[in-house]
Protein backbone atom coordinates (compact mmCIF):
# COMPACT_ATOMS: atom_id res chain seq x y z
CA UNK A 1 0.00 0.00 0.00
CA UNK A 2 1.33 3.47 -0.79
CA UNK A 3 0.34 6.27 1.57
CA UNK A 4 0.96 10.00 1.58
CA UNK A 5 0.72 11.46 5.07
CA UNK A 6 1.21 14.80 6.81
CA UNK A 7 1.82 15.70 10.45
CA UNK A 8 -1.38 15.13 12.41
CA UNK A 9 -2.07 11.85 10.61
CA UNK A 10 0.13 9.88 12.98
CA UNK A 11 -1.63 6.73 14.17
CA UNK A 12 -2.15 6.22 17.89
CA UNK A 13 0.21 3.73 19.54
CA UNK A 14 -0.99 0.23 18.72
CA UNK A 15 -0.11 -3.44 18.33
CA UNK A 16 -0.87 -5.87 15.50
CA UNK A 17 -1.84 -9.48 16.23
CA UNK A 18 -2.06 -10.77 12.66
CA UNK A 19 0.58 -9.17 10.47
CA UNK A 20 4.10 -7.81 10.30
CA UNK A 21 4.63 -4.39 8.73
CA UNK A 22 7.47 -2.97 6.70
CA UNK A 23 7.65 0.73 5.90
CA UNK A 24 9.85 1.95 3.05
CA UNK A 25 10.17 5.74 3.00
CA UNK A 26 9.74 7.17 -0.48
CA UNK A 27 9.81 10.82 0.69
CA UNK A 28 10.17 12.58 4.03
CA UNK A 29 11.04 11.35 7.49
CA UNK A 30 9.36 9.99 10.60
CA UNK A 31 10.28 8.80 14.07
CA UNK A 32 9.26 5.23 14.84
CA UNK A 33 8.87 3.91 18.38
CA UNK A 34 9.01 0.13 18.95
CA UNK A 35 9.00 -1.02 22.57
CA UNK A 36 12.08 0.53 24.24
CA UNK A 37 13.64 1.78 20.97
CA UNK A 38 13.24 4.83 18.76
CA UNK A 39 14.42 5.28 15.18
CA UNK A 40 14.44 8.17 12.72
CA UNK A 41 13.65 6.76 9.28
CA UNK A 42 14.24 8.91 6.20
CA UNK A 43 13.89 8.71 2.40
CA UNK A 44 15.40 5.53 1.01
CA UNK A 45 15.33 3.71 4.35
CA UNK A 46 13.00 1.05 5.66
CA UNK A 47 11.94 -0.33 9.02
CA UNK A 48 10.38 -3.65 9.96
CA UNK A 49 7.69 -3.82 12.64
CA UNK A 50 6.95 -7.38 13.78
CA UNK A 51 3.50 -8.39 14.97
CA UNK A 52 2.91 -8.36 18.74
CA UNK A 53 5.42 -5.47 19.21
CA UNK A 54 3.68 -2.24 20.29
CA UNK A 55 4.65 0.68 18.09
CA UNK A 56 3.81 4.19 16.98
CA UNK A 57 5.26 6.87 14.77
CA UNK A 58 5.43 10.63 14.49
CA UNK A 59 5.76 12.35 11.12
CA UNK A 60 8.72 14.78 11.10
CA UNK A 61 8.46 16.23 7.59
CA UNK A 62 5.72 18.30 5.93
CA UNK A 63 4.92 15.29 3.74
CA UNK A 64 5.66 11.59 4.22
CA UNK A 65 5.26 9.06 1.43
CA UNK A 66 5.47 5.43 2.49
CA UNK A 67 5.32 2.11 0.79
CA UNK A 68 3.78 -0.16 3.43
CA UNK A 69 3.89 -3.92 3.18
CA UNK A 70 1.68 -6.12 5.36
CA UNK A 71 2.41 -9.80 5.72
CA UNK A 72 0.08 -11.56 5.51
CA UNK A 73 -2.13 -9.12 3.63
CA UNK A 74 -5.59 -8.03 4.72
CA UNK A 75 -5.11 -5.00 6.96
CA UNK A 76 -5.32 -2.72 3.94
CA UNK A 77 -9.08 -3.41 4.00
CA UNK A 78 -9.37 -1.39 7.24
CA UNK A 79 -7.93 1.63 5.43
CA UNK A 80 -9.83 1.06 2.21
CA UNK A 81 -13.15 0.92 4.10
CA UNK A 82 -12.57 4.45 5.47
CA UNK A 83 -11.17 5.91 2.24
CA UNK A 84 -12.38 7.40 -1.00
CA UNK A 85 -10.62 7.79 -4.36
CA UNK A 86 -8.24 10.74 -4.62
CA UNK A 87 -9.47 13.62 -6.75
CA UNK A 88 -5.92 14.96 -7.17
CA UNK A 89 -2.38 14.04 -6.16
CA UNK A 90 -2.11 16.64 -3.38
CA UNK A 91 -3.19 15.84 0.17
CA UNK A 92 -6.84 16.79 0.59
CA UNK A 93 -7.71 19.71 2.83
CA UNK A 94 -9.97 18.88 5.76
CA UNK A 95 -9.68 15.13 5.36
CA UNK A 96 -10.38 12.98 8.39
CA UNK A 97 -7.14 11.93 10.08
CA UNK A 98 -6.36 9.96 13.23
CA UNK A 99 -6.32 13.23 15.17
CA UNK A 100 -9.77 14.28 13.92
CA UNK A 101 -11.51 10.90 13.64
CA UNK A 102 -13.77 9.40 16.26
CA UNK A 103 -11.26 7.36 18.24
CA UNK A 104 -13.82 4.73 19.29
CA UNK A 105 -14.87 4.11 15.68
CA UNK A 106 -11.23 3.92 14.61
CA UNK A 107 -10.44 1.49 17.41
CA UNK A 108 -13.40 -0.72 16.45
CA UNK A 109 -12.53 -0.71 12.72
CA UNK A 110 -8.91 -1.64 13.46
CA UNK A 111 -9.92 -4.18 16.12
CA UNK A 112 -11.92 -6.03 13.47
CA UNK A 113 -8.58 -6.50 11.68
CA UNK A 114 -6.60 -7.59 14.73
CA UNK A 115 -5.08 -4.21 15.64
CA UNK A 116 -5.47 -2.94 19.19
CA UNK A 117 -4.89 0.68 20.25
CA UNK A 118 -2.90 1.02 23.45
CA UNK A 119 -4.36 2.64 26.56
CA UNK A 120 -2.40 5.55 28.11
CA UNK A 121 -0.94 3.37 30.87
CA UNK A 122 0.17 0.79 28.28
CA UNK A 123 1.83 3.52 26.21
CA UNK A 124 3.81 4.72 29.22
CA UNK A 125 4.90 1.18 30.10
CA UNK A 126 5.44 -0.37 26.67
CA UNK A 127 6.67 2.64 24.66
CA UNK A 128 8.74 4.59 27.21
CA UNK A 129 10.48 6.75 24.55
CA UNK A 130 7.23 7.80 22.86
CA UNK A 131 6.63 11.49 23.68
CA UNK A 132 4.01 11.63 26.41
CA UNK A 133 2.24 14.56 24.81
CA UNK A 134 2.33 13.38 21.17
CA UNK A 135 -1.11 11.83 20.82
CA UNK A 136 -2.93 13.70 23.60
CA UNK A 137 -1.92 17.08 22.15
CA UNK A 138 -3.29 16.23 18.72
CA UNK A 139 -6.57 15.05 20.30
CA UNK A 140 -6.82 18.23 22.41
CA UNK A 141 -6.30 20.45 19.33
CA UNK A 142 -9.37 18.88 17.79
CA UNK A 143 -11.46 18.83 20.99
CA UNK A 144 -11.56 15.03 21.34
Amino acid sequence: MEATLAPGNDPPPHVHSREDELFYVLEGAFDVYIREEAFTVESGECIFLPRFKPHAFIIRSPRLRLLTLFSPGGLEDAFRSASFPAQQLDLPKGAVTYSTADLEQTAQRLSNCGVRLLAPDEIAEQLPLYPKTAFTESRQRTGQ
